[in-house]
């Protein structure tokens, strides 16, 4: 009696046991099925992912405001009417240029801007077009980076390349010791000062009201006033705040 209640005691135990191991089976099944799904979620959410790659920046640079905050009082530099001086300044093709040494000029588009701010970027190619049918008219464009070259993405050798990746087909002059932007009075990357064939200044501020999208302009502001002096009147508007990039002064 004692070996047939010993035999199903290990019968018993033995069920058991197999029972207990087939439970674990199925849970790690489980677990591993569980996990492949959420793989497979991860991955199609990594896909499914827009935007630039982390550490790139696209657009506008964030925080503050990209327009023009200070009045042409409190700035100090040009105001309307007000004669230009003329300056010499190295372009980078290694010539020296001087409003004067532009031959047949019934105007000056002094135009402040640079290499890296993504303002002066959307207008490189407005620039360039603006050149190309106002030139010929006597209104050529003088493109000055005020940067300090602390930053290497704006210094000389930057300069260039970018003059020769756009193809730039005005000058573009570098302001050494960064003593012309002051006299000026500019303030953002672009800034624009329109004078006249006698160095007055005429216009000031941007080149058009949007800056995103060259399609979508509904004023040209630059244009209108260079059309202005061609029929011998006063620009109006006179005066418009810079859109773009704080000038970049040296920490020295």
């Amino acid at each position: 009696m004692k070996k047939i209640l010993l035999s199903i005691a290990v019968m018993c135990f033995t069920a058991l046991t197999i029972l207990s191991c087939k439970n674990e089976a199925n849970e790690n099944n489980n677990l591993q099925t569980e996990n492949h799904h959420s793989d497979k979620g991860h991955s199609h959410h990594d896909k499914e992912r827009k935007g630039p790659p982390h550490g790139e920046r696209k657009g506008p640079p964030k925080g503050g405001s990209p327009e023009q905050t200070k009045t042409l009082e409190e700035i100090g530099g040009y105001a309307i009417g007000d004669v230009a001086t003329d300056f010499n300044l190295k372009d980078v093709g290694g010539s020296v240029v001087s409003l004067e040494s532009i031959e047949n000029a019934k105007g000056y588009i002094v135009t402040f801007t640079c290499n890296e701010c993504p303002f002066a970027k959307m207008y490189e190619d407005r620039l360039i077009a603006l050149h190309n049918t106002y030139a010929p008219k006597g209104y050529s464009i003088v493109a000055i980076n005020p940067n300090s070259p602390e930053d290497e993405k704006e210094g000389y050798a930057a300069m260039q390349q970018r003059a020769k990746d756009k193809n730039f087909p005005f000058p573009y002059l570098v302001d050494e010791g960064q003593k012309i932007y002051p006299q000026y009075g500019a303030v953002r990357t672009p800034h624009v000062f329109l004078l006249d064939q006698d160095r007055k200044v005429q216009y000031i501020g941007t080149i058009d009201d949007n800056a995103k999208s060259a399609k979508d302009v509904k004023v040209k502001y630059l244009e209108n006033a260079i059309n202005a002096l061609e029929r011998g009147e006063k620009p109006d508007p006179n005066f418009t705040k810079a859109i773009g990039c704080p000038v970049k002064a040296s920490r020295a």
